[in-house]
């Protein structure tokens, strides 16, 4: 089988695109395998994740997303910024704002002169609403891991969950070690993104991410969000600033006025292609997949 797609990134967060406006390029239950084959670097394209196109009877298109794991998730800001760029540099539709379904509800990007914005929604702030294992709002908690100490965390939903924790050297934090830890943690019945979050000024963050399902990215569009609204609910930074990334710079506002996060930054397409792909590949052994 042939399979045709784009690669596409926003800050470093890269990704694989795959059109499916006229149906599924595999049965639905190929669908993990396939993320993980794709996105598996140096054996394969490699990738943070893959976007699956497909068309809505609620919006202008529908996103399905899944991480290099092969689990799939709610929502990606950088992901969707991705999947609108690719609509219009197609002329899939000339809308200035589209409508995007996702598990975490109808999000609406839209141009914004070479950069996309997306409104993200409101946050959900609720420890029953993230989820997160606790009650009321989630702020500087403390949070015991054995064997790696304790770290305050501060949970924000932004249609995937996240757990905040503020440090004073971003740089020099082991978030390969820590992060999949926090993820994992007993609290999270869903897991959790992690962001580690140096604040550089009110107005600037420095953000490193261990991403659920796929490990340290070189950015994340939910999890600058959350880092933002974390800092805001802390008094740690102003509701408008910008979140420095290893993979690039993204700006976030947290509106007063109708309480919305809305997301700005880049999104480009890298390359297009077609390889050659088994029809029975899923069906193969977990350690034969990539070869």
């Amino acid at each position: 089988m042939t399979l045709r797609f784009t690669k596409m990134q926003g800050a470093g967060n890269d990704f694989i695109l795959i059109d499916c406006l006229q149906g599924l390029p595999l049965p639905e239950e190929a669908l993990p395998a396939l993320a993980r084959r794709l996105c598996r670097r140096r054996f394969c394209v490699g990738a943070d994740q893959l976007l699956l196109l497909l068309p809505s009877q609620r919006a202008d298109f529908r996103m399905r997303i899944l991480n290099s794991d092969g689990s799939e998730v709610q929502m990606c800001g950088n992901g969707i910024r991705c999947l609108a760029r690719y609509i219009w540099n197609r002329g899939l539709s000339h809308k200035d704002t589209l409508e995007i379904e996702t598990p975490a509800g109808i999000i609406r990007p839209q141009r914004a002169g070479q950069l996309v914005q997306v409104d993200m929604g409101p946050p959900r702030l609720e420890a029953q609403d993230i989820p997160v294992g606790l009650k009321g709002r989630v702020l500087g908690y403390p949070l015991d891991i054995p064997g790696a100490g304790r770290y305050l965390i501060t949970c924000v939903g932004m249609g995937n969950p996240h757990a905040v924790v503020f440090v004073d050297d971003v740089e020099g934090f082991p978030v390969a070690q820590v992060g999949p830890l926090i993820e994992r943690h007993g609290l999270f019945p869903e897991r959790t993104n992690v962001e580690f979050v140096q604040v550089l000024s009110p107005r600037r963050l420095k953000v490193r991410v261990w991403e659920r399902g796929a490990g340290q990215t070189l950015a994340c569009g939910t999890g600058a969000s959350a880092a933002a609204v974390a800092a805001a609910l802390r008094g740690l930074a102003e509701r408008r600033l910008e979140v420095e990334l290893p993979g690039g710079l993204l700006k976030v506002h947290w509106q007063k006025a109708d309480g919305h996060v809305y997301l700005s930054g880049p999104a480009e397409e890298v390359f297009r292609a077609e390889m050659e792909i088994p029809d029975t590949f899923h069906e193969e052994k977990e350690g034969q997949q990539d070869v």
